[in-house]
């Protein structure tokens, strides 16, 4: 069963242990782990060529990649299309067909006016619609800023957008916090764009604070896994620990990432793609 991890949470660890991130040390513990794959994050086409041989020499395949860019003007995504169709042009022949976009949000906090957010759903949209001419798929992303005002980032972005062009990558924690830690709002937005659901992002936490692995805790992932069977996704399942300062290490990172790999392997082992 392929399950990857995201590069994210790899670079905290680092941190929280007080050295440089070292990519190649990374990938050599999430095989260590079990791991199959790696999602890294490109700012630029000339980051590609580095990861992809360090990916292929500790044996994990790259199947998806998180490009960035701002979309809510004319001007900023015109640019940010550029970026990521030459990233796209670069990480295609290394296999990746997935491209996940989290559109940059505002400094502070700040909400995205009316014309901001139509302008970004049409931007990405047309994104969306080139990727796939060359047979890759555009996933749509979101951390907890695009929950607030009654989600209306998120929706719009879903609502206002062919799912012929733009998937969903769900990334379970972010929406449940940004919903208020609420188990509800997630399940609806499985009801409205499950079908739509083409990879998930996995985390989990106790008490509100993220977890040092996926496993039983604040979110029923077993709820949303038999909900996202039901609506037919067949998602690429990827785990993205992350760590704040009263997230518990009680395990080595490795013996963590393999437990999260066992416990996702065996409760989405109906759907994973």
């Amino acid at each position: 069963m392929f399950i990857g991890t995201n590069v994210y949470g790899w670079t905290q660890i680092a941190r929280r242990e007080g050295r440089d991130y070292d990519r190649r040390r990374a990938m050599r513990d999430a095989k260590a782990a079990g791991l199959t794959g790696w999602e890294d994050a490109f700012a630029s086409a000339d980051q590609v060529a580095a990861v992809a041989a360090d990916s292929a020499e500790a044996g994990l395949g790259m199947r998806s990649a998180y490009v960035f860019g701002a979309f809510h003007t004319e001007e900023h995504a015109a640019a940010a299309a550029a970026n990521a169709l030459a990233i796209v042009e670069a990480l295609m022949p290394h296999g990746v067909r997935k491209f996940i976009f989290n559109p940059d949000p505002l400094p502070e906090g700040a909400l995205k006016c009316d014309a901001e957010l139509r302008i970004q759903a049409k931007s990405v949209e047309a994104l969306g619609r080139l990727l796939r001419a060359q047979g890759a798929e555009l996933l749509y992303h979101t951390h907890a800023p695009e929950m607030q005002a009654s989600a209306r980032e998120f929706h719009h972005m879903l609502a206002a957008t062919d799912p012929a062009a733009v998937s969903l990558c769900l990334d379970v924690h972010w929406v449940w916090r940004g919903a208020g830690n609420s188990q509800v709002a997630l399940e609806d937005i499985v009801r409205l764009y499950g079908s739509r659901v083409r990879e998930l992002h996995l985390r989990q936490s106790h008490g509100g604070v993220w977890a040092e692995a996926v496993e039983d805790g604040d979110i029923d992932l077993a709820r949303v896994a038999g909900m996202l069977e039901e609506r037919g996704a067949r998602p690429l399942l990827v785990l993205e620990h992350a760590y704040e300062t009263a997230t518990p290490m009680t395990r080595d990172p490795v013996e963590a990432h393999r437990a999260s790999r066992d416990y996702v392997a065996d409760l989405f082992s109906a759907i994973g793609a």
